[in-house]
């Protein structure tokens, strides 16, 4: 799962990791994108990579508005590739969403409360989600391209978290998950723990409209309330007592 994530990694840091090429895009550091937000992916075409711009929420060809992309962040790898909404971009429009950090939301403690938690590579480099990308067209004619976040079981650290955890590609897999002509099966496995460290921030990222550093300021955790102390059951000497 994966429902907020940030992208702080300058940009000609990102072309040196992914390799993309074209004019570089004027990208602000972003430490809580959230979806239907614009965030940078990388395509190919042609045998060569860009870094481009899509609206995070894949809406397929056949939906009637946008609003079904707040539904569909993320795509399971196990049935990506026959889920109508999925398939033909796992076919043939398959991208790599840049990250540097994600977030999940535990419940700590034995109440209900839920603690935000940062997981970012073990050296701070960034990394690609595995993604799919689509075309839709409004009934008006405008021309939307959109994107999802593929998702597998969790590995090892992610389970103490939640049961799900977005696909970070290896980097020697970005090729073959670009090439339409590959067989990306293979590629839907779990990330290994040891790549990642995780820390607690503040709710602070909660919020949408929350999107610089103070996102990843750490966050002391609250011990768990104490239970209250049970009553003592009045003796009858005492309940009698009580009336006088």
């Amino acid at each position: 799962m994966c429902g907020r994530y940030s992208i702080t990694t300058p940009i000609e840091s990102m072309r040196r990791f992914f390799r993309f090429e074209g004019p570089p895009l004027n990208l602000a550091p972003r430490w809580n994108v959230a979806p239907t937000q614009t965030a940078p992916v990388v395509r190919q075409r042609e045998g060569r990579r860009h870094l481009e711009m899509l609206r995070w929420g894949l809406v397929p060809p056949w939906a009637k508005d946008l609003s079904i992309g707040s539904r569909m962040i993320n795509a399971r790898g196990e049935t990506a590739a026959e889920k109508p909404a999925f398939r033909a971009a796992f076919k043939s429009r398959r991208c790599l969403v840049i990250a540097d950090g994600f977030y999940e939301w535990p419940i700590v403690g034995a109440g209900t409360a839920k603690q935000p938690v940062l997981f970012r590579m073990q050296d701070g480099a960034p990394f690609a989600f595995a993604g799919l990308w689509e075309h839709w067209h409004s009934p008006a004619g405008e021309a939307v391209e959109t994107y999802c976040i593929v998702s597998t079981a969790a590995n090892e650290i992610m389970a103490q978290f939640h049961h799900r955890v977005p696909l970070v590609l290896a980097p020697d897999d970005y090729a073959a998950w670009l090439d339409p002509a590959v067989d990306a099966q293979p590629l839907l496995k779990a990330p290994p723990s040891s790549w990642f460290t995780f820390t607690y921030v503040s709710t602070y990222v909660n919020n949408v409209r929350n999107d610089d550093a103070r996102c990843f300021e750490p966050a002391e955790l609250a011990p768990p309330p104490e239970k209250p102390k049970k009553k003592r059951a009045a003796t009858s000497a005492t309940r009698q007592s009580s009336l006088f």
